[in-house]
């Protein structure tokens, strides 16, 4: 019986990342700045506190991140109900996602660890037997590598992610609202109040959208219908493949840059918007916009939407789901 263990990768800068097989979360990541250690991810002080916060802090999310409408999925003719945990809806896998399992620890070594969890026919309502692999890996490049591995015995709609927040200020920063943002990304999907799709995709010149050009957070924030809908950004951008990056991340004080790529499709940005109360390391609690999660993952509700421009969500039993993400961290 595997038992929760916390690992920690280093590189030969000084970088250092905290990992737990509980949700196969990513506890920290601590940089070098000025001499002096950075906490760049949100999180909380103890494992208990994890499990019991519900803002899924750097976890792990599976089987499908993000939202599914009305908890329910079709296949052929047959017709699945999941287990629903927001209102009608599912988010983010359902009451006991890949984020609430304790995975197993296959192989670690300084730089790398990968983790493994079998997600059982029927788990959440899913069809299929379902085995992951979620490898990170820290580079001398300061860069962390997230690839995710799956197969199935059914078809089933396959999503992971990971759920980290960050705030490249340090996590006892107050908030990333004066953080530099640019997603490159042409279209993004409008949502409703409760976070799912509300039309098809739409240009980011429409609605104050767009982020292509590096925007600051706080800019026009709430002025944005859309982000009103949301309490900030909340939205799924489909990322414009022809750019080398799909997004990049800048601190306030401009020492900390951090640089996305992704083979995924899409990139839902979230700034933390229902953060408040969150449990932080410090026996306090998280406010508001304390941190950012830039998820790379297939659009929301994908299952619901096949003629959305992007590869298929769904993962049939002689595929390999294989996805990779990497986050690199450049300090000025």
């Amino acid at each position: 019986m595997p038992i929760e263990k916390i690992i920690t990768l280093s590189n030969k800068h000084g970088m250092k990342i905290k990992l737990s097989n509980w949700g196969a979360t990513w506890l920290s990541c601590i940089l070098p700045v000025d001499g002096q250690n950075r906490e760049v991810l949100l999180g909380c002080q103890t494992l208990e506190q994890y499990k019991k916060q519900s803002a899924y802090l750097g976890a792990t999310i599976g089987r499908y991140a993000n939202r599914i409408a009305n908890a329910t999925i079709d296949i052929g003719d047959r017709h699945y109900p999941l287990v629903a945990n927001q209102g009608v809806n599912q988010l983010h896998g359902g009451k006991l996602g890949f984020d609430k399992q304790l995975w197993h620890i296959q192989s670690q070594s300084d730089q790398q660890i990968i983790f493994t969890l079998t997600s059982p026919d029927g788990d959440q309502g899913f069809p299929g037997k379902l085995n992951v692999q979620a490898i990170y890996k820290l580079t001398d490049d300061n860069e962390v590598v997230i690839k995710f591995k799956a197969t199935t015995n059914k078809t089933t709609p396959v999503n992971l992610t990971n759920h980290a927040y960050f705030n490249l200020d340090g996590e006892t920063s107050k908030d990333i609202l004066n953080h530099t943002l640019q997603v490159n990304a042409n279209l993004y999907l409008p949502v409703d109040s409760n976070g799912i799709p509300s039309n098809d995709l739409v240009c980011v010149t429409k609605n104050n959208m767009d982020l292509r050009k590096p925007k600051r957070i706080s800019d026009r924030l709430l002025v944005s219908l859309e982000r009103q809908i949301t309490g900030g950004y909340d939205h799924a951008y489909l990322l414009d493949k022809n750019q080398p990056i799909a997004a990049q991340l800048i601190s306030s004080d401009k020492k900390v840059i951090m640089n996305i790529t992704t083979t995924k499709s899409s990139l839902q940005v979230y700034t933390g918007n229902f953060l408040q109360h969150t449990p932080n390391r410090h026996n306090g609690e998280y406010d508001n916009f304390a941190g950012i999660a830039l998820e790379t993952q297939f659009l929301p509700d994908s299952p619901h939407h096949p003629k959305w421009p992007q590869e298929s969500c769904w993962l049939q039993p002689n595929q390999i789901y294989s996805h990779q993400t990497t986050y690199q961290f450049i300090v000025k």
